[in-house]
């Protein structure tokens, strides 16, 4: 199975630290933020691993093309020229996803014990187009959901609300999302965005006909380390908790 880590960002609020570094290689408890998530993935039964670069792109690729996991192929999608975000990103390295399994997609900088199996499993179970792993926790922006499908979109902070149109009423239940999705490769002939664009985008327009379903996971041990104040706090979570983030496998 294939799975991509989007890696490229600039990590403009790990600054300092990401002057001289790459986001994806900031350590945390002594282990890039790479790391973390390849051996995760790879745990799940990953054997295929994409990556997207820019920034200092040169150090990322030396860094991709020195990792040495018997049975599993590491690939770099490279965006040096052109940072894409999420949408563009995935679609820049479709070539390299394509294939007939699910394909799961995880930021760089985030780390939990969700249980990537037990989500792909729910995936293929359900026939969804996408699935998002969410939790109930407090932030600023949200999907939304209607009986467990994606029906918008919510930024508590400024106001701006998307629908989907899939409820009249417009009653629906605000989700996080955690930075974790597995798409099933129809995505690819679905995607009509170009250039740089967020891939959420594209899952609110494509919501309203495809299935696009929540996957919860326990908010307790999840983490987002975007900024040098998180990152501390992912690592008290990771040294607290041990057993919930060593993957009780590597291939």
């Amino acid at each position: 199975m294939k799975a991509m880590i989007f890696a490229a960002g600039m990590g403009t609020r790990l600054d300092p630290l990401t002057r001289t570094i790459p986001k994806a290689l900031v350590a945390i408890c002594g282990k890039p933020m790479l790391l973390h998530v390849a051996e995760k993935l790879m745990a799940a039964g990953i054997t295929e691993i994409v990556v997207n670069v820019h920034h200092h792109a040169d150090k990322m690729k030396a860094c991709i093309q020195s990792l040495n996991y018997p049975g599993v192929q590491f690939h770099i999608s490279d965006e040096t020229d052109n940072l894409l975000d999420t949408g563009g990103g995935l679609l820049h390295a479709a070539s390299l996803l394509q294939g007939d399994q699910p394909v799961i997609l995880h930021n760089t900088d985030v780390v939990s014990d969700a249980d990537l199996l037990k989500m792909l499993h729910f995936h293929m179970s359900n026939n969804a187009l996408v699935t998002l792993a969410v939790s109930r926790r407090k932030t600023s922006r949200y999907f939304l959901w209607h009986q467990n499908r994606l029906a918008g979109w919510e930024n508590t902070e400024t106001g701006e609300r998307i629908l989907t149109g899939r409820t009249p009423s417009g009653k629906t239940e605000k989700l996080a999302f955690s930075g974790i999705h597995v798409v099933d490769p129809r995505i690819f002939k679905l995607i009509t965005e170009s250039g740089t664009f967020s891939i959420n985008t594209t899952y609110l327009r494509l919501a309203k006909e495809h299935k696009i379903l929540a996957f919860e996971h326990d908010p307790r041990f999840w983490a987002d380390m975007g900024s040098r104040e998180k990152l501390r706090k992912a690592e008290q979570m990771i040294i607290q908790n041990p057993s919930r983030f060593k993957p009780e496998s590597i291939m």
